[in-house]
């Protein structure tokens, strides 16, 4: 096995990891106010089917709560394992966050549609972090509880 393997494409392996993780933090979630972006509702979708959110805003230093559970301001701050970090960041601002997502060492980074970061994607799958490139989770989550 290679860290290539890690990186995730296949229906199966994907449907497999949507099904099986359970704790999310959402790194980029806005608040509810922007309840018609996809930063919002794809993780209240989450949210509404089962999930653990934890939210991880980027911006809004004086929000304490989405979605009533208390924010954090970096991954490594969060207790306990993260099984899927869900990344709503444009492309070239994914690497700021490399460190912080490599030290928390969650299962599995999925970056949403239209997003993709190879030199960032390469960086997890060597740390033994699965990763998964311009998909929605809200739309595989979907397809996956229909099977």
């Amino acid at each position: 096995m290679t860290w290539k393997d890690n990186l995730i494409d296949n229906p199966a392996q994907i449907r497999r990891l949507v099904l099986q993780s359970r704790r999310v933090a959402v790194l980029g979630i806005k608040t509810e106010a922007q309840a018609d972006q996809p930063s919002v509702y794809v993780p209240h979708y989450l949210l509404q089917a089962g999930y653990e959110i934890i939210p991880v805003p980027v911006y809004y230093p004086e929000v304490s709560e989405i979605f009533g559970a208390r924010v954090y301001r970096r991954l490594v701050d969060i207790p306990g394992e993260v099984d899927l970090v869900d990344v709503f960041r444009r492309p070239g601002d994914i690497n700021g966050h490399v460190d912080d997502i490599v030290a928390k060492k969650p299962k599995a980074v999925w970056f949403q549609s239209g997003i993709r970061n190879d030199e960032a994607a390469e960086t997890f799958a060597r740390a033994g972090i699965q990763v998964v490139q311009d998909r929605c989770l809200m739309v595989e989550h979907r397809m996956a509880a229909s099977r």
